[in-house]
């Protein structure tokens, strides 16, 4: 009987203790529940920064509950038509994006803008790299501008998106900067980041034109060789890696990342999301995410992203009417 009632003081303490244990857990998190909803399959950029950023949030305990949702289609359109439609019903649902939905708003790819939802905060950005197989003639990026100087048509350019897309527009920039005509720019276009890789591997484009984080990847995997990339200095993530800047040619580029709420999101809730992001840089579990991927943070909360979106609209879309994109 007695060692009954100590196993059952033993299991009331136990439970007590665990119970504590949660509501500390739950006191502790800034943010009780993130619904992460994201435009692109999985594995892609979207993917990636939405599942990363969750990891961290939800490692530190600044947010209880991290969920996702992949919704592909319509080049990011169709989840952004989602976000619009149940707002109302998604005060816990932040979506993931980043500068193609100024370019595709721009050129008509859909109907909608940043300006039709809640911006709250741009994270991280990546910034462009230039890759080639490890078997390519090409050793470094001046070789490869020398031949687009001689004959433009006989350097391809292969993007895992449309003509007139990021991928196009940076290699335009930055042969643009190289003093080359962009308009003259032979882009490849593939409708996936692996598709466009497998096309330089096969030779059918002789240059990829990606995301930095994207080409880090397939360099650690041995399959590619990394010419430039396009930040203001060298990334402590590929120090051999030089920057388009640092080669000569004015051209810099960084696709930021980051998130939107609801348009009829409270302005309360979109300060405390804001809120919650900021905590989690001075995190050590979004350092390893951060590291992991390359990224440079670029934290512009709120009204600071809005300004910064109106910013970056002007000059891409100076760079597609320049390359009649647009009118």
């Amino acid at each position: 009987m007695i060692s009954q009632m100590f196993a059952k003081k033993r299991s009331f303490i136990a439970a007590l203790a665990l119970t504590s244990a949660l509501s500390a857990g739950m006191a502790n998190a800034a943010v009780e529940e993130i619904h992460f909803l994201i435009p692109g399959g999985a594995g892609g950029g979207w993917d990636g920064t939405a599942r990363g950023t969750g990891e961290a949030l939800s490692k530190s305990g600044l947010v209880e509950t991290v969920s996702y949702e992949n919704m592909s289609g319509g080049g990011g359109g169709k989840a952004i038509a989602h976000l619009i439609e149940v707002d109302g019903q998604a005060d816990n649902t932040l979506m993931v994006n980043s500068t193609p939905i100024v370019i595709r708003s721009l050129s008509k790819v859909f109907p909608q803008s940043f300006r039709d939802l809640k911006p709250i905060a741009a994270t991280v950005g990546d910034y462009a790299a230039f890759v080639v197989p490890t078997n390519s003639k090409y050793q470094t990026f001046q070789q490869l501008i020398n031949d687009y100087k001689e004959n433009p048509r006989s350097v391809a350019v292969a993007g895992g998106s449309a003509r007139g897309s990021m991928d196009h527009l940076v290699a335009a920039m930055a042969f643009k900067a190289a003093g080359g005509d962009p308009k003259r720019v032979k882009y490849v276009a593939y409708d996936a980041g692996g598709k466009a890789m497998a096309g330089i591997l096969s030779g059918e484009a002789h240059v990829l034109s990606t995301g930095f984080s994207e080409a880090l990847a397939l360099k650690n995997a041995g399959e590619v060789r990394i010419l430039a990339m396009t930040g203001d200095e060298r990334s402590a993530a590929a120090a051999d890696v030089p920057t388009l800047k640092e080669l000569g040619y004015d051209a810099t580029f960084i696709n930021w990342r980051g998130f939107f709420g609801s348009p009829g999101l409270s302005d309360e809730k979109a300060d405390e999301y804001a809120a919650v992001l900021e905590k989690m840089y001075s995190t050590d579990e979004w350092a390893v995410v951060r590291d992991r991927n390359g990224w440079t943070e670029v934290f512009k909360p709120r009204a600071e992203f809005t300004t910064f979106l109106e910013g970056q609209e002007q000059q891409v879309g100076d760079l597609m009417r320049e390359l009649g994109f647009l009118q």
